[in-house]
């Protein structure tokens, strides 16, 4: 007996397919998918959120100070002339920032090699270009999605079923965090 579904896929392709659906299923919190796609996509959603909820708080808050470029009303760098050359203007800034511990760090790799990069597009077509942004789930991961697991011990999906598909007859459901 197997110990995966193999989804009539190549093992690339399957391992594309399975990463591209847990990342869809952390960015929105639910997807609709097949049922035997929805029940490989569980093992690899609780597993990373399980890590997450395991190292959420393994981190050390720092202050640094940091050379930031001083900026005008519009947005744009400040500039002196020195010794006739067109020089940017610095000031030193004072932040806190988060430190990961050596085994949070880990985790955060860990969770990096599965999910995929996601980049955010504005739905109106001005701007579109120069609005994206791309969203760093692995921090939506620690700090949005395992503060609400910490009471919980496993369990954090859901599999519901919609019904069959009209194309193949494939039982459809809807996974989703809990």
């Amino acid at each position: 007996m197997a110990k995966y579904r193999k989804l009539g896929k190549t093992s690339d392709q399957r391992k594309a397919l399975l990463r591209n659906q847990v990342t869809a299923l952390i960015y929105n919190g639910k997807i609709k998918t097949t049922e035997a796609r929805a029940k490989e996509i569980r093992k690899i959603a609780e597993g990373l959120i399980a890590l997450a909820v395991k190292e959420k708080d393994n981190f050390e808050t720092v202050k640094v100070t940091a050379k930031v470029a001083r900026k005008d009303k519009d947005g744009k760098r400040v500039k002196e002339v020195v010794d006739g050359k067109k020089v940017t203007v610095y000031d030193e800034v004072e932040k806190e920032i988060k430190k990961d511990m050596p085994s949070r760090l880990h985790a955060r790799r860990q969770i990096m090699k599965v999910l995929y990069g996601v980049t955010e597009v504005p739905a109106q077509k001005a701007g579109r270009k120069k609005n994206t942004k791309s969203v760093d789930l692995v921090a939506k991961l620690f700090d949005e999605i395992a503060p609400k697991y910490t009471s919980r011990n496993g369990g954090y999906t859901r599999i519901v079923k919609i019904g069959q598909r009209k194309g193949d007859a494939a039982m459809e459901v809807l996974i989703e965090l809990v």
